[in-house]
């Protein structure tokens, strides 16, 4: 039992100096990518773009879609999605192990403000600290202002106002309830989703009947608001 015992000991303090070197190796990845651009740089040049859309200017479904299929407990958690940082670490041990998971919006934003879309752990771990970093500097409402002016929406509009005005000639806050669920649908898969051509948008009405779904799981819409929600046409001239 004692010589059991002495095994689990090494083999804990293995992991834990293991985990301390990959926490420092991470961090030093981090200070490389803001020495190079801070994120308050970053973020700074979003904001001052002509086009970008504030919080306030936001529809409310808009939001409440984005967050229900991509990070549906965005505006609880500390911006980590640590089973996807988990599994990360884990495959480093077992290569066949599934690295990719879903991202939190605080993580996705990092991504897309730096411009990296890797899943190596070397990212994974760097992109920990800039989630923190975000979600200190930040309120939950910049943060997601941030991520929605920035994210793939398919057809090359990058971020909100693009996409709204690409797709349906208007500002975002004059989208309709139908229009904001079939756009939070399309970052997951922009090649996939994009309104480019009738197979895509048939596609894109599949994937948001999934976004009405899960906001019908977080008890932000009900199944008459659903039905009605997806019946309704995206283009006043097009019947979907």
């Amino acid at each position: 039992m004692k010589k059991i015992g002495r095994i689990l000991f090494i083999l804990v303090m293995v992991c834990v100096f293991a985990l301390a070197g990959i926490a420092l190796y991470g961090y030093k990845e981090y200070r490389s990518y803001s020495t190079q651009a801070p994120i308050t740089t970053l973020v700074d040049q979003v904001e001052s773009d002509p086009t970008f859309v504030s919080y306030g200017e936001l529809p409310k479904t808009l939001v409440r879609a984005t967050v229900s299929i991509e990070d549906r407990r965005f505006f609880e958690h500390d911006g980590v999605d640590y089973k996807g940082l988990a599994r990360a670490l884990a495959s480093q041990v077992l290569p066949g192990l599934l690295k990719s998971g879903g991202s939190t919006i605080t993580q996705q934003l990092a991504k897309n403000l730096y411009g990296t879309y890797d899943s190596n752990l070397q990212w994974k771990t760097a992109e920990f600290y800039f989630a923190k970093e975000l979600e200190g500097r930040y309120s939950k409402e910049e943060i997601f202002a941030l991520y929605v002016n920035v994210i793939n929406y398919g057809n090359g509009y990058s971020g909100i106002y693009e996409a709204s005005q690409g797709y349906f000639g208007q500002v975002p806050e004059d989208l309709t309830d139908a229009q904001c669920t079939i756009l939070a649908g399309i970052p997951q898969s922009p090649a996939t989703y994009e309104l480019t051509s009738a197979e895509n948008v048939q596609k894109a009405k599949a994937r948001q009947k999934l976004v009405l779904e899960a906001m019908m799981d977080k008890k932000y819409l009900n199944q008459p608001q659903v039905d009605k929600i997806y019946s309704t046409t995206i283009w006043d001239n097009y019947a979907d």
